[in-house]
């Protein structure tokens, strides 16, 4: 489709001359002799790229900018002037203006400016459009109630600048959380940094972090940018913060405290806004009591404490999950689309899923590159996955009590849970979304003494 040019200008020959110098071009090209004018074709159907003449009668070029990018600021306006001033293009470039050509026009010049302006448009939509194709890869999917009171709890926090510290076990979607309170916040323009505790050797940790200035020690060859750096005005994301070491953890909470810090090796107070999302596979309250976590920083993170849920507590949401990652993971490995039976699919429903959600996408993938045909049967599915999952075992089949069998079943899900989150009963009530006085009285009555 040609790029669609709205040339404004009160002087006759210059619309015709340049109409006809950019309709050889290959555009399709428009005019109007006054702002007037304009501002209606513009209401009609937006241009690509309008050329605009500052002096004329009625509106001048100054206030038909304005106007124009309070309409669809997603127009580029190419501002010309017989009387150019710096002042004239300083104000036109503040308002949006691309650029500014002055009177006697240079038609190559003028041909330049139109395809650079053109080009920019064209980059500028094409990156919106991969950010809308990356966001939509990193949507939370489920539907389940534990899903959409997640989901709830992100619209409320991510507009605020509230910490956040999100619980959960490994491959449950925890940075995916973070993104997504990112995305819907104030600073989604600004940059979301990621960073992995765990995987970073404690040497290195505050290079990472801070930065190190040229020289800092041995192979600082040139000065480096931190990651509180990189994330200015942005979001910065401490994945398995419980990894970190006390003596990070002290530096970290100076610059929550203060918004400032120093680079490795160097002097210089560098300020810093910075938004602190951090999450832990870890009991932080457990790590305190051991003297691995600094209470103080736990509390400046755990503003508002999220729950990462794992899927085994999501099952509703597998059917969606698989569907979504059918159809993604396709596309990535080449392969033509392909379906699931049902008993294949209630395999992985039945599945307790130790890795949960990361767990789930790499079995998936595993099935569609061996699997021959374009139907997961059951027969396609891991050994592993159709196993009885674990704790079923505990329960007495051969009991003709329903009563009885209810209570063997929930004590063996208690224990379950408890001995995942290592015996917490704050921790379990937390995941179980129940009043702990509740599971206290659970626990009592089948018998497990457990410390909090």
């Amino acid at each position: 489709m040609r790029n669609y040019i709205l040339i404004v200008d009160d002087e006759a020959s210059i619309r015709i001359a340049l109409k006809g110098v950019l309709q050889d071009e290959g555009y399709n090209v428009q005019t109007a002799p006054d702002g007037a004018h304009a501002l209606d074709m513009i209401a009609a159907e937006p241009p690509d790229l309008v050329l605009l003449d500052v002096w004329m009668p009625g509106m001048d070029g100054i206030e038909v900018l304005n106007k124009i990018k309070e309409m669809n600021s997603d127009v580029e306006v190419v501002i010309i002037s017989g009387h150019g001033t710096i002042e004239t293009a300083v104000k036109a470039t503040k308002l949006g203006a691309f650029d500014f050509l002055e009177k006697p026009l240079s038609l190559d010049k003028t041909v330049l400016i139109v395809q650079h302006a053109l080009n920019k448009k064209r980059l500028v939509e094409e990156n919106l459009l991969l950010r809308s194709e990356a966001e939509k890869k990193q949507q939370i999917i489920g539907n389940s109630q534990i899903i959409k009171k997640l989901i709830e709890q992100i619209n409320k926090v991510a507009p605020t600048r509230g910490r956040v510290l999100i619980y959960g076990e490994n491959g449950t979607g925890k940075e995916l959380i973070a993104k997504s309170i990112h995305r819907l916040s104030q600073r989604r323009l600004r940059p979301f940094v990621a960073v992995n505790c765990a995987a970073i050797p404690e040497e290195l940790i505050e290079s990472e972090l801070f930065g190190h200035e040229k020289g800092a020690f041995t192979g600082a060859g040139a000065t480096r940018y931190g990651k509180f750096e990189q994330a200015h005005q942005g979001t910065l994301f401490l994945d398995e913060i419980g990894d970190m070491s006390i003596k990070t953890q002290s530096k970290v909470l100076r610059v929550i405290e203060e918004q400032v810090f120093e680079r490795v090796g160097g002097c210089k107070k560098i300020e810093v806004d910075v938004r602190l999302i951090a999450a832990s596979n870890k009991n932080l309250e457990e790590e305190i009591k051991q003297g691995n976590f600094r209470e103080d920083l736990f509390y400046r993170l755990n503003v508002v404490p999220f729950i990462a849920p794992p899927l085994r507590d999501r099952r509703d949401d597998i059917p969606l999950l698989v569907e979504h990652f059918l159809r993604e993971l396709c596309i990535q490995n080449g392969k033509k689309p392909v379906t699931i039976t049902k008993p294949a699919l209630q395999a992985l429903i039945d599945y307790n899923w130790p890795g949960n959600v990361r767990e789930l996408k790499n079995i998936l993938e595993r099935m569609i590159i061996m699997a021959s045909g374009r139907v997961i049967n059951f027969e396609h599915i891991p050994p592993l996955i159709v196993k009885p999952a674990v704790g079923d075992s505990s329960i007495n089949l051969k009991s003709n009590s329903f009563k009885k069998a209810r209570e063997e079943f929930e004590k063996g899900f208690l224990l379950q849970k408890l001995k995942e989150n290592d015996g917490n009963i704050a921790q379990t009530a937390r995941v179980l979304q129940i009043e702990r006085s509740h599971l206290h009285r659970k626990l009592k009555a089948y018998g497990i003494s457990l410390k909090e």
